[in-house]
């Protein structure tokens, strides 16, 4: 089974985008001991569908990803992508003048700090501007959003980045051609494995937060965890529906 586990923060608040450092550290450990293969998010699609592997990623270049996150990953050569918020970089996670409920204001990584992190491994992927619900853009904020972001990227690291993740998994048809145009993944939040159906616009991801108890973790790939990604999958879709 192929899949992408995606965190934002890594503290002890508690709170719904959290795990704890431990958690972080029990599933570093999980895939440490061989279990499954640990890839680059663009290695993970060129995969099939039937070998056990993942891929890291973690939303919003939060302060945690350095102090926590990265000092594990680096010490088993483990690779990952941050997405990243741009006109938010050195400030919070107010995006819009306030943090989302549930969740704590937290600092988010300086240019200065990511550039380090990418010299590290760490591959920089978009997370647009502003950190905007997508679906509420017109089309020319949309493209500022999207196309914005990849510039501001590109002007302070001097890459363009090819990934991207959708604020809130907030997207349609129109918004996923739009990223389409501009990034060649684009990653969603539906709590799926990757297949080789999937369309590049449209890259499934498991939350790490409903792995806050890592033990569910040492059966990947098998029938009785394939069938919880789905019933959680499921239920998600249903919550989505009456939102």
């Amino acid at each position: 089974m192929r899949a992408i586990l995606t965190y934002h923060s890594i503290d002890r608040s508690g709170s719904i985008i959290s795990i704890t450092p431990e958690a972080f550290r029990a599933h570093v450990e999980w895939m440490a001991r061989g279990s499954v293969r640990v890839v680059s998010l663009p290695e993970l699609l060129t995969l099939a569908d039937d070998i056990d592997a993942v891929a890291l990623t973690f939303d919003d270049a939060l302060s945690s990803v350095a102090t926590e996150a990265a000092p594990l990953l680096a010490a088993h050569a483990f690779p990952g992508t941050i997405f990243v918020p741009t006109r938010h970089v050195g400030g919070d996670n107010r995006w819009n003048g306030a943090v989302d409920p549930g969740v704590p204001v937290l600092a988010v990584l300086g240019w200065d700090a990511l550039a380090r992190l990418r010299s590290q491994g760490v591959f920089i992927g978009g997370h647009t501007r502003h950190h905007r619900h997508l679906r509420q853009c017109g089309d020319a904020e949309l493209t500022d959003e999207l196309a914005g972001g990849a510039d501001d990227i590109a002007a302070a690291l001097g890459e363009r980045p090819t990934a991207f993740a959708y604020p809130y998994g907030d997207t349609d048809a129109r918004v996923a051609r739009a990223a389409a145009a501009q990034y060649a993944i684009c990653c969603t939040t539906a709590f799926q494995p990757v297949r080789a159906t999937d369309p590049h616009e449209m890259i499934p991801r498991l939350d790490a937060w409903y792995f806050r108890d890592p033990s569910p973790l040492a059966h990947w790939g098998t029938t009785g965890f394939r069938r919880s990604v789905a019933a959680r999958h499921a239920l998600r879709r249903i919550r989505r529906t009456f939102q």
